[in-house]
């Protein structure tokens, strides 16, 4: 059999041909198609539950009140809803009123209409298309070449005879008159329109009466479908998004609702007919995100300048609007939301056009409001954290993932001013332990795994060694604490704590009392790992050391290799730090590499395994075994340990006899190759 040709590795730029689909994937694509088929064929019944829902929201905070006053769970329902039912049916027949009167005065409006379209046309205005088409006749006229010479013009045919009027009559007129309507098609005429949005509400008011009255039963069937598990934790998670999104729902129709007053008030005093319907309209369309405000600016904008014979009116109806709605949204909004709702920008604009496509008008007045209790449930529920990367306004990656994304695109500008971000809540120690240390460790697993080539590992020795350099001016201290704002999206307390949580929890030794022979430079000795980024960790604890007043000395593994560590300088050092990004199995290196630096200095030891759940640091016989004084899992540990044993507070701990143990140990340790 003759060979084929050889097999090339693949280049760094190589990309992979995309996988085929599993079973998996075509599953869940077959169901969002069912979910969102299902979601438009069936509109009519989704959407009155979608609205008792979110009324239900709104209504809950109301039914507590009440049954705080020792009032029934059954009367605080009835009369919630019958007050909701109440100042809608209201505002329906004060809004039908407006439309009434405004119906009858249109044309007593068109004359003035009329009169302002012709004065415009006898102006500069309606002179513009003449102007325009006069230019571009000159236009055409000087550009174009000289016309060819006509023929003679062929003499005219003579006219046919004009007909006389008996031999060509005229059309007949005909006249069409309907038959007067029954007493039945008028009352259908005018019931048929209305009973669509009158059972659509009561539709909403039925399924708001048991929502309102099963709470507890329904979110324990939530529980049972997401997050049996954990009953505790989901439990908590529900009720305290239910009361968030409870506030931020009333907030937001307090705020819409105090806008549409506004509007309405301005309106009356500007002189605009039906002020009130305006009002209201104006608070409805606050609830359509970006472009609501100016939708419901525009038709009492018209009608001011169809009222009045000039244009002060409309004018002052357009500053209103243009004055209000940056008022409220840039000013008192974020005041009392906070700095963000939970939803990114792109997902309120997609999820508008999503829930207008889907159920129309009222989807796009109900999209935000929905689209952010998707975003709850995302962030509550593990099962459908998807719809909180998709809709929320966290970042898609942690801290230490966009660190090491930065690494390995080599840019180190992004990476500082992310840092610079997290350094105003959290002091250097902690972004060095719970951003820099685990994007380090990123790295370090994919280099172990061999994914990572030599140029992105350069890329990455390159940025953290930037980075840190850059952060060298930053002191090392607690920054003051910001109020966190209660957002409707916000994680409960028994969430897992967050990435932007400070990881110092008790402050630092001082480090007044430092001897000065642990200030000199080369005091505590820092040595990197085997691994390619260990010498990265021991920079970063390195510089932490020296904001506390201590002096440091930073060598490479191979400084302290059998052949090399003859020749290592070992005065004034007071200490050894060891760095290990990654180390698995039992590390016999470890082990003879701090038999080396003991027998070269007689200096306490200290081991930092980075990954905190290192079997080293739960083995009582591997720490005994390898000899070390310390053991940490985090470079504030570290740092502390250092202050204490030089300014003394802790007495120095003996190493376990490691030579006891290693003969204890010998017959379950299997022989190192050759």
């Amino acid at each position: 059999m003759r060979p084929g040709p050889p097999t090339l590795p693949p280049s760094e730029t190589e990309i992979e041909p995309p996988a085929v689909p599993g079973l998996s994937g075509l599953m869940t694509l077959a169901v969002g198609v069912v979910v969102l088929a299902g979601l438009y064929v069936g509109r009519e019944v989704f959407l009155p539950v979608v609205m008792a829902i979110l009324l239900a929201f709104v209504l809950a905070p109301f039914v507590e009140v009440l049954r705080r006053w020792r009032l029934g769970r059954v009367p605080s329902v009835i009369v919630a809803v019958l007050v909701a039912l109440g100042i809608i049916g209201s505002l329906g027949a004060v809004i039908g009123f407006q439309l009434a009167g405004l119906a009858s005065d249109l044309p007593r409006y068109q004359t003035t209409i009329e009169t302002k379209v012709g004065s415009l046309r006898e102006g500069t205005l309606g002179k513009l298309p003449s102007l325009l088409k006069d230019f571009g006749r000159r236009f055409d006229r000087a550009v174009a070449e000289p016309p060819p010479e006509q023929a003679p013009a062929r003499p005219a045919a003579s006219a046919p005879p004009a007909s006389t009027p008996a031999e060509n009559p005229g059309p007949l007129p005909v006249e069409v008159h309907e038959p007067e309507p029954t007493p039945f098609q008028m009352a259908r005429d005018v019931l048929l329109p209305v009973l669509g949005p009158l059972a659509t509400m009561g539709i909403v008011f039925v399924v708001l009466v048991f929502i309102l009255m099963q709470r507890e039963d329904l979110r324990d069937r939530m529980i049972r479908l997401f997050g049996a598990s954990d009953l505790h934790r989901t439990t908590v998670a529900m009720d305290d998004a239910a009361r968030r999104l409870s506030r931020y729902f009333l907030t937001q129709l307090a705020l819409n609702a105090s806008f549409g007053v506004v509007a309405g008030i301005g309106l009356w005093l500007i002189g605009v007919p039906s002020p009130v319907l305006w009002g209201v309209f104006a608070a409805l369309m606050r609830f359509v995100p970006y472009i609501g405000s100016f939708l419901a600016a525009l038709p009492p904008i018209l009608l001011a300048a169809a009222v009045d014979p000039g244009w002060s009116m409309a004018l002052m109806a357009m500053s209103l609007f243009l004055i209000g709605e940056p008022l409220m949204g840039h000013v008192i909004e974020p005041i009392v939301y906070g700095q963000s709702t939970g939803l990114s920008p792109f997902s309120v604009v997609i999820s508008a056009i999503f829930w207008t496509w889907l159920w129309g008008p009222v989807g796009l007045l109900i999209a935000t409001p929905l689209t952010l209790c998707l975003v709850v449930l995302g962030r509550h529920v593990e099962r459908l954290e998807f719809l909180d990367v998709l809709l929320g306004d966290r970042p898609a990656l942690t801290p230490a993932e966009n660190l090491y994304q930065r690494m390995l695109a080599g840019d180190p500008d992004e990476a500082l001013d992310s840092a610079e971000l997290l350094l105003k809540e959290r002091s250097l120690t902690s972004y060095y332990d719970e951003v820099a240390l685990r994007g380090l460790q990123l790295a370090a697993n994919d280099a172990t795994r061999g994914v990572l080539t030599q140029r992105q590992l350069d890329q990455v020795k390159d940025v953290i060694r930037a980075l840190v350099q850059d952060l060298s001016t930053h002191d090392d201290v607690e920054p003051h604490p910001h109020e966190t704002k209660d957002e409707p999206v916000a994680s409960p307390a028994s969430a897992k704590p967050d990435n932007k949580e400070p990881a110092v929890t008790q402050p630092m030794p001082p480090d007044t009392n430092v001897p000065e022979a642990w200030r000199a430079d080369g005091a505590i000795l820092c040595v990197a790992g085997r691994g390619p980024l260990d010498e990265a960790a021991s920079e970063m604890l390195a510089q932490l050391l020296n904001k506390h007043g201590l002096g440091t000395r930073v060598i490479p593994h191979s400084a302290v290799s059998r052949r090399e560590i003859f020749n290592l300088d070992m005065t004034g050092v007071q200490m050894v730090c060891i760095s290990y990004l990654e180390i698995s199995g039992t590390p016999a290196h470890l082990r003879y590499l701090l038999r080396r630096l003991k027998q070269k200095a007689k200096a306490p030891t200290l081991v930092g395994l980075w990954p905190a759940e290192d079997a080293i640091l739960k083995s009582d016989s591997m720490r005994a075994t390898l000899g070390a004084n310390y053991y940490v899992s985090s470079l504030r540990d570290a740092v502390v340990q250092c202050l204490k044993t030089a300014t003394g507070e802790e007495k120095l701990p003996e190493p376990a006899n490691t030579s006891a143990v290693e003969e204890a140990t010998a017959a379950k340790r299997l022989p190192l190759p050759a």
